[in-house]
């Protein structure tokens, strides 16, 4: 209940009385609750989810700790828990809440709602044991479905194709879905860092990326992995070398103490240094779990510091047009003394003969 007591100590801090939460995500990293309709209410004596008859008995096996309040309406159901209980202040979720449910509530509840932004993002970056270990199996499902899906890449084969396998080889593996749409780029497509998969024909000499992750229990993983289709040229071996070393060593920089702007300074630097600082146009990283994007950043704008507990990637790339990309992605759980790499897959150059 550390969750619930954090929360409670920010409502003392705004004088407010209640907390309401509408974040899916938020709602579950709280209550446990992992339907896909409810709010949740908090305040210094009360925690409860309101939601309707088809999530009841839901609630009662997720969530033990908390009241179930079963509505109708749950604009209802607030004005009677406001009325009852005599509420006067509430915070609510400003990135979650539209301008036309926060007009309803004004016009209909009677109370004061303050907007407030990162209250449950915040405590959702440093992972508890257990997160881990979610996030670590995840990755490791995604290791195997790719060892699994290297045999089967070929020329003639599509992106697309390879897209729909992988996916089915994941989800064979016992994931609940994939953590994104996977990129399956290839050629020239490589060079587009969130390329969709499409019906081009992987041809020799072509790099192929592959960006992935999964699911289970409702963390994510995040993986990538560069191959080349053919006996790699001198240039496809400069860039992939070049992205390699960026990545490795970035990740021997990671420690508690530096910030997400210093680790990817270390990639960008040796990047620039080679030449093709242009062509490394995002952030080296970012923060996973029950969202495949979350803070912390690894980024140029991005001061936070690290500490133990956070789980983040470490995804340097280079993307030359009309020539092709490479980006090579791990996952990694900071620790006391560095960090732990969560994904294990090979990052030498797999040739597809």
């Amino acid at each position: 209940m550390r969750r619930l007591d954090s929360i409670r100590d920010k409502l003392r801090a705004q004088e407010a009385d209640v907390f309401l939460v509408t974040s899916p995500i938020n709602r579950r990293y709280l209550t446990g609750f992992t339907g896909s309709a409810g709010t949740v209410w908090i305040s210094a004596d009360k925690q409860a989810i309101l939601t309707d008859f088809r999530y009841v008995e839901q609630v009662k096996e997720q969530c033990p700790d908390w009241e179930l309040i079963e509505i109708e309406d749950v604009n209802t159901s607030l004005k009677t828990l406001i009325d009852d209980q005599n509420v006067k202040k509430i915070v609510y979720e400003k990135d979650f809440v539209t301008v036309g449910l926060l007009e309803e509530w004004e016009k209909n509840l009677n109370a004061k709602f303050v907007p407030i932004g990162g209250w449950v993002q915040e405590m959702r970056i440093i992972k508890k044991s257990e997160e881990i270990e979610f996030i670590r199996q995840a990755a490791q499902i995604g290791d195997r479905a790719f060892a699994k899906l290297l045999p089967t890449i070929n020329s003639g084969i599509t992106e697309s194709e390879l897209a729909i396998e992988l996916e089915y080889i994941v989800r064979k593996m016992g994931a609940e879905g994939m953590s994104f749409d996977p990129i399956v780029a290839s050629g020239p497509r490589s060079a587009l860092p969130h390329a969709r998969p499409g019906e081009r024909v992987l041809s020799v000499g072509d790099f192929v990326v592959f960006d992935f992750g999964c699911i289970v229990n409702g963390y994510c993983s995040d993986m990538t992995r560069t191959i080349v289709i053919g006996e790699p040229e001198e240039r496809h071996m400069l860039i992939y070398d070049l992205v390699l070393k960026a990545q490795k060593e970035s990740l021997a920089a990671i420690a508690p103490g530096k910030t997400g702007a210093e680790i990817d300074a270390v990639a960008r630097e040796i990047i620039s240094d080679a030449g093709y600082g242009e062509y490394f146009g995002h952030g080296l990283g970012h923060g996973v779990g029950l969202e495949i994007h979350e803070n912390p950043r690894l980024s140029r704008r991005d001061d936070t510091v690290l500490e133990p507990g956070m789980v983040v990637t470490v995804e340097p790339g280079i993307y030359l047009p009309d020539f092709g990309g490479v980006r090579i992605e791990d996952m990694v759980v900071v620790t006391d003394e560095g960090c732990d790499v969560l994904t294990s897959t090979f990052k030498e150059l797999y040739v597809v003969e």
